[in-house]
């Protein structure tokens, strides 16, 4: 079974960062797949963040656009979402997700991790 597990959310004053980590469990062949990050407010349908397939090519919502940036680390079976000049309407659950199909729109994978809370307040 696939786990996956996220690290890095937390409280953070509007216009600061945060670096949102995924390690997906050691029994996969971690660098085939395509992987994404996904948040959910309250009150709102889960939304698509960012996107990352195995050649490293990176897709982005437009409010993730110019402040996000997806990258991964196959020797470490890690995601990571690097967010800069954060906002309060960026607060929300973060979810990372494994085995996304790349397209238009992207399909999300079947394994789910247990998501971080990222709170932008000041």
């Amino acid at each position: 079974q696939v786990q996956l597990v996220e690290s890095g959310g937390g409280l953070v004053q509007p216009g600061g960062s945060l670096r949102l980590s995924c390690e997906a469990s050691r029994r996969i062949i971690f660098n085939i797949y395509a992987m994404a990050w996904y948040r959910q407010a309250p009150g709102k349908q889960r939304e698509l963040v960012a996107a990352i397939n195995n050649s490293g090519l990176t897709n982005y919502a437009d409010s993730a656009k110019g402040r996000f940036t997806i990258s991964r680390d196959n020797a470490k079976n890690t995601v990571y979402l690097q967010m800069n000049s954060l906002k309060p309407e960026d607060t929300a659950v973060y979810y990372c997700n494994l085995g996304i199909v790349m397209g238009t729109p992207i399909v999300p994978g079947a394994y789910w991790g247990q998501g971080t809370q990222v709170t932008v307040s000041s």
